[in-house]
C-alpha cells in the first residue's frame, strides 16, 4: 500500500510523538455514531473503544464491520482501497457500500462467516474487487486480507476485523497481524501488552528472542521471551517478569526507545556488551524499533542466532508492529495511572484488618469490575461491639465514581458510629436511613441507592440478628450429621433499600459452631442474559461444594461461582464459627535472596512442634517456597508470612507490600514464581486464592487435615 504501509524512519532527528491525526481518521471520528448500532462514543464498550484506537493509529489497512448490519469503520489505509466509496461508506452498512459485490464469492460470504461461526479467516493473493488500481507491471494489485471475530469485554462477537496488506512472502505474518491487534485491544496493564506482544513477534516472526522495553521514570525496565521458555506458556495468568535497566544504558533496545531511531543488525554481536547470560551472547541479528506515544517511551527487539537479512517488506510488518504495540502501551499506562488512584482510593476506605478472635474467623475481599478505572461503592466492615459481639456489614452504594466511594466512607462510618451507640440491626439501619436521605436532600440527588445488610454475631449464645435494606440474602454453610455440607439462604425480611423509608425488621438464627455467614454484592450473582435465580443457584451451590468452611477460602469460591465478566464491583464477607480456637504464627520476610530457605526452616520447625502431620508439613512448606519466591519476584518487598492451624485445616498466606501487581487485572489469580509453581500449589493444596489488599496482595492455600 504505498505511502501507507510500514514508513521506517531514517533521520536521527525522529523522536516518539503521537501520529497526526489523518483525514480520514478526524471524519471517522466526527461521524454521528448516536444513529448507528454502535452508539455515541462516550458509550462505547472499552474493549471496542481500544480496538478503533488501533484501527485509526494503524499505518495498515484496517476495517471494522459492525453488529449485525455490519456498519463500516476503517482508517487512511483502508479509504484508498475502496477508492469513491469513501466517505459515504463511513458507518454505513457493508452490505449498501458493496451491493454490488457483496453477494460475490469471498466478499460478503466470508465476512458472515468469520461473525456467525466466531473463526479467524486468511484469504491468500486475491485482487480486491474494490481496488482498481495496477502495480508497475501493469496487472492487478494481489492481496492478503485476514478476517478476524472483534469482541466486547465480556466476549461477545461485535463485529469482524479486517486487516489487508499486499501480499509478501511474509503471509503467516500478515495472517496474524489483525488477530494481534485484536488481542492488543483488550489488553488493560504493561504486563497484559508485554504478555501478548512477546507471545505474538516470537511466534510469527519465528525468532530466537523477543524483547521489550519501557521506561519507568530515571530508569528502564525490559521483559524478554525465547522460544521454549515455560514462562507464560504454563498458565496465561502468570505476569511476565521485568528486569530493571539503568538509565544511561546503551542497550539496543533502550537505544531505540530512546532515540525513536530504528536499528538492524544483519549478522555481528549486537548484545556482546549487554548480554545477561549465553542466549544473548549467541544472538548475531538484531532488529530494534521504537514505540511511537506520546504518553511512555519503549522499544521493541526482535532476534535471531544466524545472520538474517530484514528485507523492507519484514521492516515494514516490524514498524507496524511496533505502532500497535505503541498504542496500547500508551493506552495501558495511562490506564495504570488512572487505575491505581482509583483502587487505592476505594481500598483505602475499607478496613485494612479485621478482628482477631478466637472462635470466630473473619475475611473479606473486593474486586474491581471489568473496567476496574474507577472507584465503586461496595464496602463491608467486621467490628466489636461494646457487648463482646461482633458486628458485620455489607453494602453497596450505587456509582462508579469518586462520589460513590465518598459515599461509601460516609455510611460506613455512620454506620459504625451508630452500632457502638446502639447495636441492635433494626436501630442502626433506621440511623442510616435517615443519614442517606438527609445526604440526598442536601446534595439535591433523590436516587441515591444504597443497599446494606448489617449483623450482630454472638457467639457465646450461638446466633445472629440481622436486618436488610434492599439487600440480597445472606448465605450460612452448615454441616449436615454426615459430614457433608449444605448452603441456605436466610428468610430476611430485605425492606427498601437506605433513604427510601426502609422500615427495617430482623431474623434471629442459630449460628453453632461449624457455621460460617457468607455476605456478598450484588456483583457476584449477577451477570447480563442470566436470571439472578440462576446466579443465587449457582453461588450456594459452590459454596456447599467448598473444601472447607474457612472463610479465606470461601470468599475466593464465592467471587469465581458464577461464571462471565462483570461490570458490577465485588464484595464478600465470610465469619466462620470455629470449632476450636486455632493456632497462628508469623514470619517478616525479607526482601533478600535467602528469605525462602528461612521461611521454610522456620515454617517446618513451627508446624512440626505443633505435630501437624508429616506430609501435611511437607506440602505446606514446598507452597510456602514458590508463594515467597513469587513475592521477591513480582512484588521486590519484604513480606508477611502468616500460619494458622485449626483442626480441620492449615491455612498459609504471603503478604507482599508491593504496589505493580494491583493494577493487573488478572493479577488476583496469578501465584507461581516460574510456571511449575502454579501446578504445585493447585497439586498439594484443597484451595488457593489471592486477595489485594491497599498496598499489594495476599496470596494464600488452605490444606485440609487428616483425621486421625
Amino acid at each position: 500500500m504505498p505511502g501507507t504501509v510500514g514508513r521506517v524512519p531514517t533521520s536521527p532527528a525522529a523522536t516518539p510523538g503521537p501520529a497526526p491525526v489523518s483525514q480520514v481518521a478526524a471524519a471517522v471520528l466526527a461521524h454521528p455514531w448516536a444513529r448507528t448500532s454502535l452508539g455515541p462514543p462516550p458509550r462505547w464498550d472499552p474493549a471496542v473503544r481500544a480496538l478503533v484506537d488501533v484501527i485509526l493509529s494503524s499505518p495498515v489497512p484496517m476495517a471494522l464491520y459492525y453488529g449485525d448490519r455490519f456498519e463500516m469503520l476503517y482508517n487512511q489505509g483502508f479509504s484508498e482501497l475502496i477508492g469513491d466509496r469513501h466517505p459515504d461508506a463511513i458507518g454505513r452498512p457493508a452490505r449498501e457500500v458493496f451491493a454490488d459485490l457483496w453477494h460475490t464469492p469471498g466478499v460478503g460470504d466470508v465476512i458472515e462467516r468469520v461473525y456467525r461461526r466466531g473463526e479467524s479467516f486468511l484469504q491468500k493473493e486475491s485482487v480486491l474487487p474494490v481496488d482498481r488500481r495496477l502495480t508497475a507491471t501493469g496487472d492487478h494489485a494481489v492481496f492478503t486480507r485476514g478476517h478476524s471475530p472483534a469482541r466486547d469485554s465480556t466476549g461477545r462477537i461485535v463485529g469482524v476485523l479486517t486487516v489487508a496488506a499486499q501480499t509478501i512472502q511474509l503471509t503467516h505474518q500478515l495472517q496474524s497481524l489483525s488477530d494481534f491487534a485484536a488481542a492488543l485491544s483488550g489488553t488493560l496493564t504493561l504486563d497484559d501488552v508485554a504478555r501478548v506482544t512477546l507471545r505474538y513477534m516470537l511466534h510469527s516472526f519465528d525468532a530466537d528472542q523477543v524483547a521489550l522495553a519501557v521506561d519507568e521514570g530515571p530508569a528502564w525496565r525490559s521483559v524478554r521471551r525465547i522460544p521454549g521458555e515455560l514462562l507464560d506458556e504454563a498458565d496465561e495468568r502468570l505476569p511476565p517478569l521485568w528486569r530493571p535497566i539503568a538509565a544511561d544504558s546503551s542497550a539496543p533496545v533502550v537505544v531505540a526507545a530512546r532515540s525513536g531511531v530504528p536499528s538492524f543488525t544483519n549478522d555481528g554481536e549486537p548484545l556482546r556488551h549487554h548480554a545477561v547470560d549465553r542466549h544473548d551472547q549467541k544472538i548475531r541479528s538484531l532488529a530494534t524499533l521504537p514505540l511511537r506515544s506520546s504518553v511512555i517511551r519503549g522499544g521493541l527487539g526482535v532476534g535471531y542466532q544466524a545472520p538474517h537479512g530484514w528485507s523492507a517488506a519484514e521492516r515494514a510488518l516490524l514498524a507496524a508492529s511496533a505502532e500497535l504495540v505503541g498504542q496500547a502501551a500508551e493506552r495501558a499506562r495511562r490506564f495504570e495511572t488512572q487505575h491505581g488512584t482509583a483502587q487505592l482510593l476505594q481500598r483505602s476506605m475499607l478496613p485494612e484488618q479485621l478482628p482477631a478472635l478466637p472462635r470466630l474467623r473473619i475475611a473479606a475481599r473486593y474486586d474491581p469490575g471489568v473496567d476496574g478505572n474507577a472507584a465503586g461503592g461496595d464496602f463491608y466492615d467486621a467490628f466489636l461491639l461494646p457487648t463482646g459481639d461482633l458486628g458485620v456489614v455489607l453494602g453497596d452504594v450505587a456509582g462508579h465514581d469518586v462520589q460513590a466511594a465518598a459515599r461509601m466512607g460516609q455510611v460506613r462510618a455512620a454506620l459504625r458510629a451508630l452500632a457502638l451507640a446502639d447495636p441492635h440491626p433494626a436501630a442502626v439501619l433506621a440511623g442510616l436511613d435517615r443519614l442517606v436521605a438527609s445526604l440526598g436532600a442536601e446534595t439535591g440527588n433523590h436516587e441515591l441507592f444504597v443497599t446494606v445488610v448489617f449483623g450482630v454475631v454472638d457467639p457465646e449464645r450461638g446466633e445472629i440478628t440481622l436486618a436488610s435494606a434492599g439487600h440480597p440474602p445472606p448465605l450460612i454453610r452448615r454441616y449436615r450429621p454426615d459430614g457433608s455440607a449444605v448452603a441456605d439462604y436466610l428468610e430476611l425480611p430485605a425492606g427498601a433499600p437506605l433513604g427510601l423509608g426502609c422500615r427495617p425488621r430482623t431474623a434471629t438464627t442459630p449460628f453453632p459452631p461449624g457455621d460460617t455467614l457468607l455476605l456478598y454484592s450484588d456483583g457476584v450473582v449477577e451477570r447480563r442474559r442470566h436470571s439472578l435465580s440462576a446466579g443465587l443457584d449457582r453461588l450456594a451451590a459452590a459454596a456447599a461444594a467448598a473444601a472447607s468452611g474457612d472463610p479465606r477460602a470461601l470468599c475466593a469460591v464465592a467471587t469465581a461461582a458464577v461464571g462471565g465478566a462483570t461490570e458490577d464491583d465485588v464484595a464478600v464477607l465470610a465469619v466462620e464459627h470455629a470449632l476450636k480456637p486455632s493456632r497462628s504464627a508469623s514470619m517478616e520476610m525479607p526482601a533478600e535472596p535467602t528469605a525462602p530457605s528461612r521461611v521454610r526452616h522456620w515454617m517446618t520447625a513451627q508446624l512440626t512442634d505443633w505435630q501437624v502431620p508429616e506430609s501435611v508439613i511437607g506440602a505446606a512448606v514446598l507452597c510456602t517456597s514458590e508463594l515467597t519466591t513469587n513475592a521477591l519476584l513480582h512484588a521486590g518487598t519484604a513480606a508477611r508470612v502468616v500460619i494458622d492451624l485449626s483442626a480441620e485445616r492449615l491455612l498459609v498466606s504471603v503478604a507482599d507490600s508491593g504496589t505493580r501487581g494491583a493494577v493487573t487485572r488478572a493479577q488476583t489469580d496469578t501465584l507461581s514464581s516460574r510456571g511449575r509453581g502454579l501446578g504445585l500449589i493447585e497439586q498439594l493444596s484443597d484451595a488457593w486464592g489471592t486477595d489485594p489488599t491497599v498496598r499489594g496482595s495476599t496470596v494464600w492455600f488452605e490444606i485440609l487435615i487428616p483425621s486421625r
